[in-house]
C-alpha cells in the first residue's frame, strides 16, 4: 500500500513487512531493507534510512518521501516509522517466526498460529498461559517465550523513546538490560550515568542524548562527565594520567565551554571521593608536573610499585636451595638435559631469576629468551619448587607450556579474574607458587599487572619475561619499560647475541634490521618477501589474494588458522575493518547451506575467525577477555545464539543482542596481534597510515611471525616506518614510585 502522489510538503507513507535487512549501520543508524508491500508476484521495495530496530517479519508504517538511485532504482527513504502488527495469519506468522522471540522458529510459528489463528498476538499478551494448549509446547519453553514477549514489547518501548536520538538497536537492548522499566527514566534524567554503566555508551553518545533530552551546554554533571571521558580516552591511549594543563585543554576543546568552569568542575572531582586524584609526580623530562588520575590507575600504580618492592624486601625465601647452589655442576646438569649449553647472558639470566625475588629478562627474537627460560624451569623443577607459568594471551600461553613442557594459562584464568574484574587470589590469598613466570610482559598493562604482582606471595620468585622494544601493551602504562628504567631497582638482562641457526632466518635478521633503524632485506630470502604496490588499494587487494590465496598454496599453510593479516590501523582502505570483509569474501563466502547472522554491518558466519574486544567477566568458565581469538562453530536463529571455539579451546555462547562484543578476525590491528604468534603473517604497511608508521609498531608486526613474513605496500611506506621512533612515552609515574615512592 503506497501512496506516492503526495503534495512535496507532506510525507508519503508506505506499509508493508519487512523481509530483510541488507546493510545496517549500528553507528549512525543508517539501513537498507527489502519491504514487501503486497502488490505480489514477489515484487519487494528498496527502503533507506532510519530503520534503527525494526526487525525482518514485522509489519511497518513508514513515513518519507520517494527517490532514486543510480545503481539501484527506485526507492524509499525512511524518515521515521513505527510497528504495526500484522493482520493476516500469513503475516503474524512470518512475524513470530523471524526470530524475533527467542524459542519460537518458523515450525512453532506454524504451530502456534494454527492453534489459535488471528488470535495469536491477542493470546500472547493477554493469556501466554494458554501457549501450552500448542502440540510440542511445554510449561518450560512457554515460559521463556512468555518472557521473550514481555523484553521485546518493553525494548520496543525504550526503542521508540531512544530512535529519535539516534542510539543503536544493540545499545538500545543494553540500555534496556541495565536498567530494565527505569531506562526511559534515566535516560532522561541521568543521561551521563550511561557512559560509566552501559558498555558500548561514550561520553559523546551520552552527550547527544543529554542535549536532546535538555540537559544544558554548560551543566556541572556534563562538564564532570566531559572530564573523566578524557582522561579515559587517555587511558585508551596508553597514559595513566593526564597532566592537569593538558587535561583542561582537552576538555575545552571537546565541550567547547569556558576554561574557568572547566576549571572549577576539576577542583570539585579532585575533591569528591570517587572523582579524580591530582597529585604533583616528575614529567617526561623530570620536571614537577600536577597529574590527574582516574581513581583505579591511581591506586594501582600505587599498590604495584608498594608489591614490587615488598617482594625485593622480603627476607623470606621459598627457593633457598639456590642461595649457595654449586653453579657449575647444576649448569653442566642441565647442559646434559637439555642438550645446550647456556651463552654467558643466558646463565646471568638463569642466576638472576634463581636467586632474586623479582626479574626481568628482555632481548629481541632469536636471542635465546625462551631456552633461558626453559632452563630456569628445569633447574626450578630440579629442586621440588612450585612452578606457575602464565602469559597475557591464550595463544602465548600454549607456546609458553610446549616450550617448557608443563602446564601454563593466561594471567587472567591464573588469578581467575570474577565479575567486576575482581581476582580469587591477591594479597590476602596468594598463589601457591615458588616461581611465577610470564612470558610476553610487554603486553601487561597497569592494572592487570597490579593483581598479578599481589597475588605472588611474599619470598616467592616473579621472572617477567618479554621483549621491551615491541609496542606497549594496548591497556594503560608501560609495565614493562618502566621496570628497565634507569635507577630501577628491579634486577634485570638483557640478550642480545643472535644465535647461530637464528641468523639463518630472515624474520630474526630482519627483526633486528628494523630495531636497529635499517631497512629490511626484502629479496633473496626463502621467509620473507615484499610485494611492492604503491596505491592503497592495491596493497589491500594483494594483501587478501596473498593470505587467502598465494600462501596456502605455497605453503600448505591454513589461510585461517596459520596465516594473520596484521594492519597498522583499523580504518582506511587498507585497514583491519575493510580487510576483515574482503577476507571473509574470500575464506568465508556466504553459502546457501552455510548459517549467517547480520548485525550492524557485518555478517557473521558458521566458520568465521573472530575475536573478543572487551572484557566480559561473566562469559565462559573465568570470563572472555579483549584479545580472545576463536572460530564460529555453531549458530543457532531459533535460541539466538552463535557458538565461538576460543583459542583456549573452550565454546563460548554469544546471544545475538552481545555480537558487537565480537569482530572479524581474519585481519587485526598490529596492536591487537601483540602476544599472539603465527606460522605466517601479512602486512600491508602503506603511505595512508603514515601516522601510525613507527618502528616500534612494524617490529612487534614482524615479530609474530614463527616462519613467513609478507610486506604488501610500498618501500617509501617501510622506510618512514624504519625511520620513525615512537614520539614521547607515556605519561606513568610507576618508574619514579619504584625509587622513590613510600612503601605501600
Amino acid at each position: 500500500m503506497s501512496n506516492e502522489g503526495q503534495p512535496p510538503h507532506r510525507p508519503a507513507v508506505v506499509e508493508g513487512v519487512l523481509e530483510r535487512i541488507t546493510y545496517a549501520n549500528e553507528e549512525s543508524g543508517y539501513t537498507v531493507a527489502r519491504v514487501d508491500t503486497g502488490r505480489g508476484a514477489g515484487e519487494l521495495l528498496t527502503v533507506v534510512g532510519a530503520l534503527l530496530g525494526a526487525q525482518p517479519g514485522e509489519s511497518l508504517r513508514m513515513e518519507g518521501r520517494w527517490g532514486s538511485h543510480p545503481q539501484y532504482g527506485r526507492q524509499f527513504q525512511v524518515d521515521n516509522y513505527t510497528t504495526v502488527l500484522p493482520a493476516t495469519i500469513q503475516g503474524i506468522r512470518r512475524y513470530l517466526g523471524s526470530g524475533l522471540i527467542k524459542g519460537i522458529g518458523p515450525v512453532f510459528a506454524d504451530r502456534i498460529t494454527t492453534h489459535f489463528g488471528l488470535e495469536t498476538l491477542d493470546i500472547l499478551d493477554e493469556a501466554p498461559g494458554r501457549l501450552v494448549e500448542v502440540p510440542g509446547l511445554g510449561p518450560k519453553r512457554t515460559k521463556r517465550i512468555t518472557a521473550a514477549w514481555e523484553e521485546q514489547k518493553a525494548i520496543k518501548e525504550v526503542m521508540v523513546f531512544l530512535q529519535e536520538v539516534g542510539v543503536s538497536t544493540s545499545i538500545a537492548v543494553r540500555i534496556y538490560k541495565e536498567y530494565g522499566d527505569a531506562s526511559i527514566s534515566v535516560v532522561r534524567n541521568q543521561p551521563y550515568r550511561l557512559a560509566s554503566d552501559v558498555w558500548g555508551i561514550g561520553f559523546l553518545t551520552a552527550d547527544r542524548i543529554a542535549r536532546s533530552v535538555g540537559i544544558p551546554h554548560d551543566s556541572p554533571d556534563r562538564v564532570k562527565a566531559g572530564l573523566q571521558y578524557a582522561l579515559s580516552q587517555s587511558a585508551d591511549q596508553g597514559h595513566c594520567f593526564l597532566p592537569e594543563e593538558r587535561l583542561i585543554a582537552d576538555a575545552v576543546k571537546l565541550l567547547q565551554v569556558d576554561t574557568g568552569l572547566v576549571i572549577d568542575c576539576l577542583g570539585e572531582l579532585a575533591a569528591d571521593p570517587e572523582g579524580v586524584v591530582r597529585e604533583t609526580v616528575p614529567g617526561p623530562e623530570g620536571e614537577p608536573v600536577t597529574a590527574v588520575y582516574l581513581i583505579p590507575f591511581h591506586r594501582a600504580e600505587l599498590s604495584l610499585a608498594g608489591q614490587l618492592r615488598r617482594l625485593l624486601r622480603t627476607p623470606e625465601d621459598r627457593m633457598p636451595a639456590f642461595r649457595d647452589v654449586a653453579w657449575e655442576r647444576a649448569l653442566a646438569w642441565l647442559a646434559e638435559r637439555t642438550g645446550a649449553t647456556l651463552a654467558p647472558e643466558q646463565e646471568q639470566a638463569v642466576r638472576l631469576a634463581l636467586t632474586e625475588k623479582v626479574a626481568v629478562l628482555t632481548g629481541g627474537p632469536g636471542c635465546g629468551k625462551s631456552f633461558t627460560v626453559r632452563s630456569v624451569v628445569e633447574l626450578a623443577r630440579a629442586k621440588k619448587a612450585k612452578v606457575v607459568l602464565a602469559a597475557p594471551t591464550g595463544r602465548a600461553a600454549k607456546r609458553l607450556a610446549e616450550l617448557t613442557g608443563a602446564e601454563a594459562s593466561t594471567v587472567h584464568r591464573l588469578l581467575e579474574l570474577k565479575p567486576g574484574g575482581d581476582a580469587a587470589y591477591d594479597r590476602d590469598r596468594p598463589l601457591d607458587a615458588d616461581l611465577v613466570v610470564v612470558d610476553e610482559a610487554s603486553m601487561l598493562d597497569l592494572l592487570l599487572a597490579n593483581k598479578l604482582v599481589k597475588a605472588v606471595a611474599p619470598g616467592a620468585h616473579l621472572l617477567l619475561v618479554g621483549d621491551v622494544d615491541q609496542l606497549p601493551s594496548v591497556g594503560a602504562g608501560e609495565v614493562l619499560g618502566d621496570l628497565l628504567a634507569p635507577g630501577s631497582p628491579v634486577p634485570a638482562v638483557r640478550l642480545t647475541r643472535i644465535f647461530r641457526q637464528a641468523q639463518e632466518s630472515g624474520v630474526v635478521t630482519n627483526a633486528h634490521l628494523i630495531n636497529a633503524g635499517t631497512p629490511p632485506r626484502t629479496r633473496g630470502l626463502p621467509d620473507f618477501f615484499l610485494f611492492a604496490e604503491e596505491e592503497t588499494e592495491d596493497a589491500a587487494r594483494v594483501a587478501v589474494e596473498v593470505a587467502a590465496r598465494r600462501i596456502p598454496a605455497k605453503f600448505g599453510l591454513d589461510p585461517r588458522r596459520d596465516v594473520q593479516v596484521l594492519a597498522p590501523m583499523h580504518r582506511g582502505p587498507a585497514g583491519a575493518g575493510t580487510l576483515n570483509g574482503l577476507l571473509q569474501q574470500a575464506i568465508t563466502p556466504a553459502r546457501p547451506d552455510l548459517p549467517e547472522k547480520r548485525f550492524g554491518g557485518r555478517v557473521f558466519r558458521v566458520g568465521d575467525k573472530v575475536t573478543q574486544i572487551r572484557n566480559n567477566y561473566e562469559k565462559g568458565e573465568n570470563g572472555v577477555f579483549n584479545g580472545t581469538v576463536g572460530v564460529v562453530t555453531a549458530l543457532d536463529p531459533v535460541e539466538q545464539r552463535l557458538t565461538v571455539r576460543t583459542d583456549e579451546d573452550e565454546e563460548v555462547p554469544y546471544g545475538f543482542d552481545e555480537l558487537d562484543e565480537l569482530s572479524h578476525a581474519y585481519a587485526v590491528t598490529i596492536h591487537r596481534s601483540q602476544g599472539s604468534e603465527y606460522p605466517a603473517v601479512v602486512i600491508p604497511v602503506t603511505m595512508s597510515a603514515w601516522m601510525m608508521l613507527q618502528r616500534n609498531l612494524l617490529y612487534t608486526a614482524v615479530t609474530r611471525a614463527r616462519k613467513l613474513v609478507v610486506l604488501v605496500g610500498s618501500r617509501r611506506a617501510i622506510a618512514q616506518a624504519v625511520r620513525t621512533v615512537s614520539a614521547g612515552r607515556r605519561f606513568t609515574a610507576l618508574a619514579h614510585r619504584l625509587t622513590e615512592g613510600a612503601l605501600v
